[in-house]
């Protein structure tokens, strides 16, 4: 989109070039990442008492509140309201995200806000919005960023430098495992937040797989040593199995009630599981889930073999 596109010229507010969307947000791995941005949160799902009447009503506050901004990159500006730009950030962490799950989490279950944030992201090239068949009866509708939307982000430093950020699908045939991490994550940063913690920065198996490889690859010949192979399982939190180095699908690291950096890794366990597969990932330490209906079977598997994990359902 064009400047001569808006009804004004976005400089005209005071000039926002380099005021809050090009100032560093890394101060240290404490700031939150992801569904409860401190300077521009996600509205919440209404309590159960609203009427619709008053949800529609705070709905409407908080939309007028929510006034667009101008962010530049290179010669081209974006108008994004606080909301439009949450839901980039949500996208870019995760790659992949189901609509269905982006409008209950991002948007408190507000879907027509999130429907004319995606409609508005979506024109000015930001976000791509497609449609999946993956089943006979079902489709799966998910977002991703676009080039330009990753570009923006990274720019304007909307996130600390050590988190990263895609865009665009890589897999397709694996589209519903990877936007189901987003829904798997949401609930394991419910857990961490009862507990008195706080999520601060979310690393898909992509990045550790990357940084994995590269530090065995610079083993050289001993490649094959288990003692070293141990050695830079360790070095990134990981644990070697029967040989291997087992990676999960997503790793959260958040901050302890004592300010302590932890983190938990999560694997999103599927009926195309092998047993043998489900006691590596259960010895690697990870953090069990499945999505509901393959939850049964998943744990038969577990019994049957002797395996000592637990499933937790999406």
């Amino acid at each position: 989109m064009s400047r001569d596109a808006f009804s004004h010229d976005p400089r005209d507010a005071g000039d926002m070039r380099d005021t809050a969307t090009r100032r560093s947000v890394r101060q240290h791995r404490s700031t939150p990442p992801d569904t409860q941005d401190s300077r521009n949160p996600a509205p919440e799902a209404p309590g159960r008492g609203h009427s619709i009447e008053a949800r529609e009503q705070d709905s409407s506050r908080e939309e007028r509140s929510d006034s667009p901004r101008a962010y530049y990159v290179r010669d081209r500006a974006y108008l994004l309201r606080d909301s439009e730009m949450h839901s980039l950030k949500e996208i870019g962490k995760f790659r992949v995200i189901a609509v269905t799950d982006l409008g209950k989490y991002a948007y408190g279950g507000d879907r027509d806000r999130m429907q004319k944030d995606i409609r508005a992201l979506r024109r000015q090239s930001l976000l791509a919005d497609k449609s999946f068949e993956i089943s006979q009866k079902k489709t799966l509708r998910i977002v991703t960023l676009t080039k330009a939307g990753h570009r923006l982000l990274k720019k304007t430093n909307q996130l600390p430098d050590d988190q990263p950020l895609y865009h665009g699908l890589v897999k397709p045939r694996e589209v519903k495992h990877d936007a189901d991490l987003y829904r798997l994550y949401q609930k394991e940063a419910a857990r961490i937040e009862r507990a008195g913690g706080r999520p601060v920065r979310v690393i898909l198996d992509y990045e550790l797989k990357r940084t994995l490889n590269r530090d065995l690859a610079l083993l050289g010949p001993e490649k094959d040593d288990l003692d070293r192979k141990s050695q830079v399982a360790e070095k990134h939190g990981l644990q070697l199995v029967n040989g291997k180095i087992p990676v999960p699908d997503l790793r959260v690291e958040y901050e302890t009630p004592e300010l302590e950096l932890r983190h938990v890794d999560l694997e999103l366990a599927t009926s195309d599981y092998r047993p043998r597969a489900m006691a590596a990932k259960a010895a690697a330490g990870f953090s069990m889930y499945s999505r509901s209906e393959d939850a049964s079977r998943l744990r038969r598997v577990l019994d049957e073999r002797e395996i000592t994990a637990r499933i937790l359902t999406l």
